[in-house]
């Protein structure tokens, strides 16, 4: 098989790493420090056509796969891993309503969210389902008296809704059928963000330029044809989305980001009459963090080239690959603080946020373990 990336996969790699270089890390810093929403470098991507990538084209999108999605975001994230994340989240957004909405949801909201003129978020865990997203208390009620079934009337709250402030609309998952019938008894509805209340907004220690905030609403009317996919199968239909490669891809970035900044520190500094990156214990810590980088890559791209495939064993794959994605960035970052020494402890280097931001990646998407559990069921049922 080869282990390369297409001529085209190539170009929009070094088209995103170019604007990645240029257009965001010089900013990074201040951005992140500031809490500030990249929206300028988000508006151009969208000019570039990057914020509608996996949009099908006759919705205006690039119509790319995951394995361009993966590519897209390691550039991005390498620079700000905030940058990534926004686009991600967006984009799973778009391909929950491609996948499982309306053709009438589809042509409303796709080719608005391609441009990123519409900006949509996700709302599913509360306090009470974290990762048992079945626990999830949020109801939707139909409308009483309404006989046609038009209109649900929703009354709950959402825990972390990343990027509720700058959205336009909020992806909201709902019980919509009794506790015997789960998981078939949750539905998806669309909800435009300023019918929800901001009840506290999260002061998270990494992706700061991408807020989080915990959203409630009471009796909120929302129209039926506001549901994303059949009624009740939401949850399940959740499982068979193949976006989550972007968790993975952006641990990658970060873990060399990592590298990148390790090396040349290790190269310019010179103690005892030589650059540090001279002794040997540095040179393993660079060479083991390299072996990082690989491994987490290889592991991602395979998870995007059986998603793009559609491949039954997509989703563990993907598992696998977030988890040692992710912890090989937390690994990364901690290593590169080690190799820049006291400054790799302040805000004057980037390496600080490497770590806040990994760290994030192994709860962000479901707790690492919960991961471990899907590679472990697939081998079962192997």
């Amino acid at each position: 098989m080869p282990f390369r990336l297409t001529a085209d996969q190539r170009e929009l790699r070094d088209e995103l790493r170019e604007f990645a270089t240029e257009e965001i890390a010089p900013v990074a810093s201040t951005l992140d420090h500031a809490g500030t929403y990249p929206g300028g470098v988000l508006g151009a991507l969208a000019d570039r056509g990057v914020t509608g990538l996996t949009v099908d084209e006759q919705y205006g999108g690039r119509g790319e796969g995951f394995v361009e999605l993966a590519v897209v975001v390691e550039e991005l994230s390498a620079a700000m891993m905030s940058v990534g994340a926004a686009l991600s989240l967006h984009l799973g957004v778009a391909e929950t309503i491609e996948r499982f909405g309306s053709e009438a949801l589809r042509e409303e909201f796709l080719p608005a969210m391609a441009d990123f003129e519409t900006v949509g978020a996700l709302g599913v865990t509360e306090a009470n389902a974290g990762s048992d997203k079945a626990a999830m208390e949020t109801r939707a009620e139909r409308a009483s008296g309404d006989a046609d079934g038009d209109e649900w009337h929703l009354t709950g709250h959402k825990q972390w809704v990343t990027n509720v402030a700058e959205a336009d609309v909020v992806l909201l998952y709902a019980k919509t059928g009794p506790e015997s019938e789960a998981p078939e008894n949750v539905s998806a509805f669309l909800v435009p963000t300023d019918a929800l209340d901001i009840d506290h907004e999260w002061d998270a220690i990494g992706g700061d330029s991408v807020p989080t905030a915990r959203v409630e609403f009471e009796y909120l009317a929302v129209p039926d044809d506001r549901m994303v996919g059949e009624e009740g199968r939401a949850l399940v239909q959740r499982g068979d989305l193949r976006g989550g490669v972007n968790l993975p891809a952006r641990a990658v970035g970060i873990a060399r980001a990592a590298l990148d900044d390790a090396v040349a520190y290790a190269t310019e500094r010179e103690q005892f009459g030589q650059a540090i990156g001279e002794f040997q214990g540095v040179e393993w810590r660079l060479a083991k963090m390299a072996e990082r980088v690989e491994t987490a890559r290889l592991l991602t791209l395979r998870a995007a080239d059986e998603a793009d495939r559609g491949a039954e064993t997509a989703s563990a794959k993907t598992s696998m690959a977030k988890v040692h994605a992710t912890e090989a960035a937390v690994e990364n970052a901690s290593d590169a603080m080690d190799v820049h020494g006291g400054v790799g402890f302040t805000s004057e280097y980037p390496v600080e946020r490497y770590f806040r931001d990994a760290k994030l990646l192994t709860v962000a998407g479901g707790p690492n373990d919960v991961h471990r559990n899907t590679v472990a069921r697939s081998l079962r049922s192997d």
